[in-house]
Formats: C-alpha cells, structure tokens, sequence
C-alpha cells in the first residue's frame, strides 16, 4: 500500500467519523428544537432570544455539514465549518465548566441542568478535541478515498 493510498484512507476515516458524529448529534435534536433551543440557553453566553434561534439552528448545520462530509462533498470547507462548530462546542463547555454551572452540554439531545456530580465537562472537552482533530486533518488535506469531490472534480493539486 503506498503512501498515498494510507493518507486517502486516514482522510476516509476522518471524514466519516466528523460527518458521523454530525449526523447524529443534528439528529438526535432536530426533532425537539424546543430542547435544544433550551439546552444552548443553558450556557447562559448569548441574549435568550438569540440562544434560541442558534438552538433552532443548530441541528439543520450539523446534518448538512455531516451529510456533505461523509459524502465527500466540497470536503475541506465543510471541514473548516465542522472543525469550527467543535471548536465553538469546546468553548462553549470550558467555560460552563469554569463558571460553575453544572448543565448537561446537550450535544447528542438533552440538554438543561444536571447534578454537579453528572457533569461530564472534561470528557466532553477531550471528545470535541478529538473530533476538531478530524476536521482540522481534512483542512490539511481534503484529499481521501470514495468522495464525491474525487469523482465530480478529480484528483486535487495533491496527487498531481
């Protein structure tokens, strides 16, 4: 197996793990947009009604974003908006974490608040990390195996 066949499949399973967890984290919420509304409220960083409508939001980014990262799709942009949602869950967590509140982060549905002894903030800040990690190995290099992007555009700059 060569080198660039190793990369390829490095950045197959970074797309699908990234996507994946987008996928399912969107899913898990998009049918209470109610709850997840109140679970961005839980952070307590933005105006309520603002809050509201990112908690609205939120899960249709997170399917579009994963949805066009497993397919391969214009990969290293929804890289780039996938690494920066993590990056923005992993501040949003540290400092909840930080001020003392004791909410569940809400990110696979649920949301609102816990028991202090139920925050999972440390695990959940080194889950993101991990994630963000995939997105950030993508914005390096888009390039991997069975995307749409090879099969609509070709081989990027970095198999010429």
């Amino acid at each position: 197996m060569t080198r660039q066949r190793v990369l390829d499949l490095v950045g197959l399973a970074a797309r699908l793990v990234l996507g994946a967890v987008l996928l399912v984290a969107g899913g898990a919420k998009v049918g209470n947009p109610l709850g997840s509304a109140r679970a961005v409220q839980g952070y307590d960083v933005m105006p309520f009604e603002v809050a509201r409508y990112v908690g609205y939001a939120l899960p249709w980014v997170e399917i579009v974003i994963g949805l066009l990262l497993v397919l391969g799709l214009f990969t290293r942009i929804s890289a780039v908006l996938g690494t920066l949602l993590m990056f923005a869950f992993v501040v949003g967590i540290a400092q909840a974490w930080a001020r003392g509140l004791t909410i569940d982060c809400g990110c696979f549905g649920g949301g609102g608040q816990v028991a202090e002894s139920e925050t999972k903030y440390g695990r959940e800040i080194l889950r993101d990390v991990g994630f963000a990690l995939c997105g950030v190995w993508l914005v390096v290099r888009e390039s991997s195996t069975y995307s749409l992007d090879r099969t609509l555009f070709g081989d990027n700059k970095e198999h010429a």
